[in-house]
């Protein structure tokens, strides 16, 4: 493809509370196996992007770890591959990544040295299958500054934590609002833009002379009425986990025979780094309903409309309903957990109960050792 691919994948969010002390939001896993920056880098795989940029921030050391290879996404190439960015401090520059837009300034000579006439910006907290190529098409027909995917709401979804577009029967942007206070249209952007890269180059650089550092807010926003900006719109399944809620529900739609055979069995795939585990065991008087168990789980109790992260252990007589448990949650003997996402490495007590509600999810955070138990 004749693009150059960029994941933001340096954000932090405050609704997602305790779930974002450890990791960045990119970081989050989803699924059973995967983690929200999966897709991302699986969609540019996917659309034959070869040279990928991640650029992380916030709490990236589980992040970067997961990225240490690049041959799990099929970057391990001579031409192009993956780079991971964290911001540096040099001469000119001692700051974080003050924005999106400053995260990309930072990082200008990936830009510059590139080959590639366009440019796929992603973030990395979106759930979803696509093939940039087609955007690509839509961008040239167009013949568009910037391309922003788009996606129409089902009506009564809360649209005020994304940014708001409205467009003209051409599909050219006219209003864009970001995270406004009461939602004027159900379309929003998707956090997925294509971009000429020596526009963007040109962009990124006024942006940063003028000390401004949102690429939403101080290049979407401020030249939607000078430049050609188009949406793009998309039909199928798009998730953003950036909030607790939106996160639970989106591991819960996993349950739905329809999501999960869109995503694991129709072409083209969603790559992971793959961990070497024992399959799940099952021991007598284990009862599984509805649920994803991945690998190195032991299951002693009961399961219901659950998804179960790497080697959770589920003790004797357990009831676990309508939650996510993460990575290596030891869940002691006679335990109930409902509507609870559990954070991992927990060592949840024996005779223990964590209820939430499907209103109120309850997160579970145990600062138990486990190994004085």
């Amino acid at each position: 493809m004749r693009a150059i691919g960029i994941v933001l994948a340096g954000g932090n969010s405050k609704r997602m509370k305790e779930l974002s002390n450890k990791r960045a939001i990119a970081a989050m896993p989803i699924a059973g196996s995967f983690r929200s920056v999966d897709f991302a880098l699986s969609n540019m795989s996917n659309s034959h992007i070869q040279s990928v940029a991640v650029l992380t921030q916030y709490n990236s050391r589980s992040l970067n770890e997961h990225l240490s290879s690049s041959k799990w996404w099929d970057f391990g190439r001579k031409q192009g591959g993956m780079y991971v960015f964290t911001p540096t401090i040099t001469a000119e520059s001692s700051d974080w990544y003050r924005g999106t837009a400053d995260a990309l300034y930072q990082n200008l000579d990936f830009l510059k040295k590139s080959h590639e006439p366009y440019a796929v910006i992603a973030s990395g907290d979106g759930i979803y299958k696509m093939d940039y190529n087609k955007v690509l098409e839509y961008h040239v027909e167009k013949k568009a500054d910037i391309t922003v995917v788009c996606k129409d709401l089902p009506a009564g979804m809360d649209a005020t934590r994304f940014g708001i577009v409205k467009t003209a029967p051409d599909n050219r942007i006219t209003e864009f609002e970001e995270k406004p206070m009461v939602a004027s249209s159900n379309t929003i952007s998707c956090g997925i833009y294509v971009i000429r890269r020596r526009q963007l180059i040109e962009l990124i650089e006024r942006c940063a002379a003028e000390d401004r550092y949102d690429f939403v807010k101080d290049i979407l926003i401020r030249y939607k009425n000078l430049k050609r900006i188009y949406a793009y719109k998309m039909d199928s399944y798009w998730s953003n986990i950036a909030s607790v809620d939106s996160y639970y529900e989106t591991n819960m739609d996993f349950l739905k025979p329809e999501v999960r055979n869109y995503f694991f069995k129709e072409y083209p795939d969603v790559y992971s780094k793959v961990d070497d585990l024992a399959p799940a065991k099952y021991n007598p008087g284990a009862s599984v309903k509805n649920s994803l168990v991945s690998s190195g789980c032991i299951i002693n109790g009961v399961v219901e409309n659950s998804v179960l992260f790497k080697k959770v252990y589920v003790g004797n007589n357990c009831v676990i309903k309508n939650s996510v448990i993460l990575n290596e949650v030891y869940i002691g003997d006679n335990t109930v957990i409902e509507n609870c996402i559990v954070e991992s490495r927990d060592t949840i007590r024996a005779n223990t109960t964590h209820i939430g509600t499907p209103d109120n999810i309850k997160i579970v955070v145990e600062k138990n050792e486990r190994y004085t138990l």
